[in-house]
Formats: structure tokens, sequence, C-alpha cells
């Protein structure tokens, strides 16, 4: 039996949030989930309401995971803070979280691995589910033109500024003048409205959103300055993988499927978010997905790590072995 250590513990050590830890749904709450059947090993996977785990909803519903013998439980939960330590602590079996997140918590000592691939950006700054975005009066025209600006993010020293300062510092602007100040996803667009920040960073649907308020976009934070970047990924605890490897393989198995299939099927992931979001289906109909890989970048990951070094995210870069998937 696992071995329970103390969630509280592990949340005091970090703070991790997911890519999209601005929930759209109020409560936790689990779906997808019954008693084990007979035959089946049941698992449980903490998953946040974002377009970007659509690909296991659907591999639910499409008996992918049934194929390879699992009876999967998704709970939504808030974020990677509910998540991380709900992995490390055994409660739960799986987590889906950002790789920054990932990179910061293993440089902390927790003990995660990545297993495999979430979403990933689609590379084309024009057309990506995240973008940072202004007032199309602001001034704010280019990626150097942010040098001196409020910029909102989700959370602080994490994915969102840690990018968006690198991408400055590519255009040859004083990234150190940013100045970023933490809003929640739903909370952005009205933020920049009322003028509290110059620019915000969104990921879909919070983008879509955005437009419809008037922002216009200005670059894709997620499509540069880091090239083919998996963002974020599904991860389990070192001991998990350990005690049950022919489970992780099965789940890795049928995860890259579920991924597989929703690429090839933009339509059925635009018609499985309702089940699990509170989107608008005019929301649903614009955003833009991002690109659902069946591997993780480990290239871009390591590049992650660098410039979470180079902002000081981490005092060293952990042992990439130990935390990129060995699947």
């Amino acid at each position: 039996m696992r071995k329970l250590v103390a969630a509280a513990a592990t949340a005091a050590l970090l703070g991790l949030t997911a890519c999209g830890s601005g929930s759209l749904s109020s409560t936790d709450e689990t779906s997808s989930g019954s008693p084990a059947a007979e035959g089946l090993t049941a698992i449980e996977v903490g998953v946040i309401p974002i377009v970007d785990v659509a690909p296991i909803y659907l591999g639910v519903e499409e008996g992918l995971f049934e194929a390879e013998g699992l009876d999967v439980t998704l709970t939504l939960a808030q974020g990677g803070a509910a998540i991380v330590p709900a992995v490390t602590s055994g409660q739960m079996d799986f987590g889906f979280s950002n790789i920054t997140s990932m990179i910061v918590g293993r440089s902390k000592g927790l003990p995660v691995q990545m297993v495999a691939p979430g979403g990933s950006s689609t590379g084309d700054p024009d057309a990506d589910f995240a973008a940072v975005m202004t007032k199309p009066d602001s001034g704010i025209e280019t990626t150097k033109d942010l040098e001196g600006k409020k910029v909102g993010v989700n959370t602080l020293n994490n994915i969102s500024d840690s990018t968006i300062s690198e991408a400055v510092k590519q255009a040859g602007g004083d990234y150190e003048s940013i100045e970023f100040v933490e809003i929640p996803f739903p909370e952005l667009s009205g933020q920049l409205a009322a003028g509290t920040v110059d620019a915000i960073a969104a990921v879909e649907p919070f983008v879509t959103i955005a437009k419809a308020d008037g922002a216009v976009p200005v670059f894709s934070n997620y499509a540069e300055p880091v090239d083919d970047l998996t963002v974020a990924v599904y991860f389990a605890s070192d001991e998990y993988i350990q005690e049950n490897p022919e489970t992780v393989e099965k789940f890795v198995r049928a995860l890259k499927a579920s991924q597989e299939f929703a690429e090839a099927n933009p339509d059925k992931v635009r018609a499985i978010l309702p089940s699990y979001t509170s989107l608008k289906p005019e929301v649903i109909e614009q955003l833009t997905l991002p690109r659902y890989s069946t591997e993780v970048n480990g290239a871009s990951v390591e590049e992650v790590a660098r410039i979470s070094l180079d902002r000081g995210l981490v005092e060293e870069i952990p042992d990439m072995e130990t935390l990129l998937p060995a699947y």
C-alpha cells in the first residue's frame, strides 16, 4: 500500500498551478467515474476544466482506456495547487499540470514525473490557443513594446510571465522592466478594460472571450519564444510509477491514443467541452484549439527549464531524466 504523506506540507512547499488554474467551475467535482468494472483497474486522474484536457474525456467516452483495461475517474480541481499534493500523497494516481510547475516542483524535491503529453502550442504566433492581448489604442504593437508595462498573468513566477519576459528579451527589450500582476483568468479581460493592466496573457477560452470584449492579440507567448512548446503534461509520483509500471504503461498508451483521436477530430473536441465546462456554444465554436501531440517535446521542456533558471524560478535545473517521460 502506498504511504501517504502530508498533503498540506506538499502544498506549502510549492503552490503549483496548471496553465488553466482559473477554473471554469466554482467547485471541484468528479465525473466520468463509476465503481470499477470487473476485470478493469480503477485509476483517478486530476484535471482542470479547460480545453487542454478534452482528449482524455474523449478517450474515456470512446472506450480507449477501457480497451487498455482501465476504469477512469476524472476529478475536476481548481488547479495544480490541488492536484499536485493529491498525486504525491496517493489520493490521485495521475494529474495534469503545465511544464513550468513540473520543473519547479522537481527542483524543490517533489517526487513527480511526466508520463504523457497534454496540450501543445500550435506553433503559429498568429493562431495559437494562448495570446498576449491589449487594447486597440494601447500603443503596444510588438513584443518589445511590453517593456515597462503592466501585464496580467494568472499566476506569478510560472509559465506565462517567464515566456513573456523571454520573448521581450529576445526582441531586444528590457524584460526586467515589465511589471507582472496576478489576476485569475476569468478576470483578465475585465481588468484590461478597466485599465488595471496594459496587457494580459490569456489562454483559451479566455482569448476568445477577450476578443469579444474588444481586446487584440500582440503575439503568442506559447508559440514563441520556445519552438514546438509542450505546454502541459500528465504526471504521476515516483512511487506510483515504481509500484504500478503496467498500469502506467496502459495509461500512457490510452492517453496517446486519445491525443491522436482528438487531433484528428476537432469537431468532437468541441462537442465534448460542454460535458465538463460551462462554456457557451458561441465561444466553443470560435476558440483556437491546442495541438494534441502524442509526444512530449523534451527540447522545449529543457528550454523552459533554462528560462526558469534565468528568471530565478529555480535555483538549479532538476535532473531532466527523472522528470521527462520514460515512455
